[in-house]
């Protein structure tokens, strides 16, 4: 038999061809690496989705605390006519954080009304999104793991109930990139009042590569400091000390350095935004009837009226995902354990005409088509009544709604019991929320995942289930 005939080789053969073999795959691999840098290839750069998306973008709008969705979208007429007894046994009992004894069931001071084409409910706390239903999917049968507030606020935004998992933000930046390269792909705008309980971790990219991470501007009417160019310094000398920072940097950056990486990717952002994008957070150019339509220069909207239009105009400019938060710490959010009456007047007072606002002028600009807004907060509200006028959290049946990206809208999707108390009708798990948000961005659960730590992670941890009734 000939030699290069033998159906087997030898030990010292094998390993011989086996070394050239990946000699070979190790080279083609530094070759490419060569070949990118020398291209620029930017990690943020816009990428194709795994299938065709309905969306570009995403609006996050959190309502911080938990709204309850007894008072604004889910009309219980039997929990009016219980109002003030015991719960009933054949709707069960589900462990409560602060109430205590018995508890007795509370029905809502709201009036529900059907609005629309469609016929949606929605209580007259949110008149002005009323107008809007025909444009809203609501999911009434929302359910989530936690009941405490951090918990819950982690697996709102990474699917997670404990840190150290990416947000939804940076898990669409990972696997779309950004289709500006002027501003930021991944921007939060939290409430003036502080941060959130759960804290900024809630928006981290956690194992993710740090060029992925949130940007989170500051709340008010300057959302970014130092955006113009210091006085005396033009723009060719800025870009000449930016290069003398990469040059510098580059220098000692080791070629699979992350975080060195991420940190000029920042400085590069940081100057584009200097020279290309102040005009995006001058808002003051806006009509006066834009500026209406989302309460600006009311001093109860002003603020989430602000916001909002700055998430308009930041999608307009081909920015991918933006978190707006309503609600900060302690009795500035939607946490309503005292006085439900009180605390949702007031937090919807904040918020409804500016939601509405851009709701419509996304609408009216054609972006409502490829922009995904999804409304909702870390739990509901219970059934029962706590002290007399307050509702404790509810994570197992509460609402969210969506909005635009190829959603269907003037549907209601599953229901809770008649109390309002669980889901018993197409019951959807926040993972089922995530699965329909990546979906429309035209990304596969399965399919966007990241090795970390041996194990192939991904937002939706177990398998999750696109709504279809929505879309």
């Amino acid at each position: 038999m000939e030699p290069h005939s033998k159906p087997t080789r030898n030990r010292r053969e094998f390993i011989t061809d086996a070394f050239n073999g990946f000699g070979s795959v190790a080279l083609a691999a530094m070759l490419a690496e060569e070949r990118a840098k020398a291209a620029g290839v930017n990690p943020l750069a816009a990428k194709k989705p795994h299938f065709p998306a309905k969306a570009k973008s995403v609006i996050v709008l959190f309502m911080a605390g938990g709204p309850s969705h007894l008072e604004t979208f889910d009309p219980k007429p039997l929990l009016n006519k219980l109002d003030g007894q015991p719960m009933p046994a054949s709707f069960g009992r589900v462990p409560r954080q602060f109430i205590k004894g018995e508890p007795r069931l509370m029905g809502t001071k709201r009036t529900f009304k059907q609005h629309g084409k469609s016929g949606l409910w929605v209580s007259d706390l949110l008149p002005h999104t009323a107008t809007c239903v025909d444009d809203l999917a609501v999911i009434r049968s929302t359910t989530s793991d936690a009941v405490v507030h951090s918990a819950a606020q982690y697996q709102f935004f990474t699917g997670r109930i404990i840190p150290g998992f990416p947000s939804m933000g940076a898990w669409a930046m990972y696997g779309l990139g950004s289709e500006s390269d002027s501003l930021p792909g991944y921007v939060v705008i939290p409430d003036p009042f502080g941060t959130i309980e759960a804290g900024q971790p809630v928006y981290s990219n956690a194992f993710l590569p740090s060029v992925y991470q949130a940007n989170i501007f500051r709340a008010g009417r300057k959302p970014v400091l130092n955006l113009e160019l210091p006085q005396g310094v033009s723009e060719a000398q800025r870009a000449r000390t930016l290069k003398l920072v990469h040059d510098l940097d580059g220098a000692r950056m080791q070629a699979d350095d992350e975080e060195f990486s991420a940190r000029l990717n920042t400085y590069d952002l940081a100057f584009k935004m200097q020279t290309e994008a102040p005009a995006v957070f001058d808002i003051s150019g806006e009509p006066k009837h834009v500026q209406d339509l989302y309460g600006m220069g009311d001093p109860v909207t002003d603020d989430f009226g602000r916001r909002c239009l700055l998430a308009r105009r930041l999608v307009e400019k081909g920015v991918r995902f933006v978190v707006l938060v309503s609600g900060g710490p302690a009795v500035s959010q939607w946490d309503a354990h005292d006085d439900i009456e009180e605390n949702h007047l007031r937090m919807a007072a904040k918020t409804d005409k500016p939601i509405a606002g851009l709701v419509k002028d996304l609408k009216q600009r054609g972006l409502l088509e490829s922009t995904l807004v999804v409304w909702g907060g870390e739990f509901g509200r219970t059934p029962e009544a706590q002290g007399g006028k307050g509702r404790d959290h509810n994570n197992t049946g509460y609402t969210v709604w969506m909005a635009g990206g190829g959603v269907k809208g003037g549907v209601a999707a599953g229901a809770t019991d008649e109390i309002g108390l669980s889901a018993v009708q197409e019951p959807h798990h926040l993972r089922d929320i995530h699965t329909t948000v990546l979906h429309q961005l035209g990304l596969e659960q399965n399919a966007l995942s990241y090795l970390h730590q041996g194990r192939r992670e991904r937002l939706t941890e177990v398998q999750g289930e696109v709504i279809t009734t929505v879309l």
